[in-house]
């Protein structure tokens, strides 16, 4: 590149096109939620819209990318690229899962509310949520509640399946047909 005098230039290090990814939909909890009595608690109520995709050589990656600015393009009817998102990865090796956050859904919302909150032994709690997530779109989604969960915990009963994806967070998959609400419910027992 050729850069005149005074002149500020921003060069692209690597591009890669048609790079297989997945399209995820999170939402996500606050662990405080289990420490304070009945009322709405204050939450992120947005939903986050994320592409995963893997850092591998058959998907036209497969190299170290270096920490930075990454940008995602995606073509329109017409043939051309269109600026979906952007957002900033850490040195990411080889073989390795990037997600990039492309911003916040505007036609898919959620809420949580706290339906119940009962003191049942010495620093043992129960607590009850309700998350409404309402879909917008003109297609069905699939909406990942990721809940942190404090203590030592144990589900007590749930409208959905859930996975443990770490020691105190677990998942809910929760489907959102086109036009339509879905809630989760969900009622844990947690020890301090």
């Amino acid at each position: 590149t050729t850069i005149k005098d005074n002149q500020t230039k921003q060069v692209s290090l690597l591009n890669a096109n048609q790079v297989p990814a997945t399209k995820r939909f999170l939402y996500y909890g606050a662990d405080h939620y289990y420490r304070t009595q009945y009322g709405v608690p204050v939450s992120n109520q947005k939903i986050g819209v994320y592409i995963e995709m893997a850092n591998k050589k058959g998907n036209r990656l497969g190299m170290p990318l270096p920490k930075g600015t990454v940008r995602v393009y995606k073509t329109d009817s017409d043939r051309s690229l269109q600026f979906v998102g952007e957002d900033y990865i850490e040195h990411t090796p080889k073989d390795e899962t990037i997600k990039i956050k492309m911003g916040e859904a505007f036609d898919i919302v959620a809420e949580r509310k706290q339906t119940d909150w009962r003191k049942v032994g010495d620093s043992t709690y129960e607590v009850a949520f309700v998350v409404s997530i309402r879909n917008h779109k003109d297609s069905p989604v699939t909406v990942s509640v990721i809940e942190p969960i404090p203590g030592d915990w144990t589900i007590l009963r749930n409208s959905h399946d859930y996975k443990k994806i770490e020691a105190h967070t677990i998942q809910f998959d929760v489907p959102v047909e086109k036009d339509q609400e879905a809630k989760l419910q969900y009622r844990v027992r947690v020890k301090f």
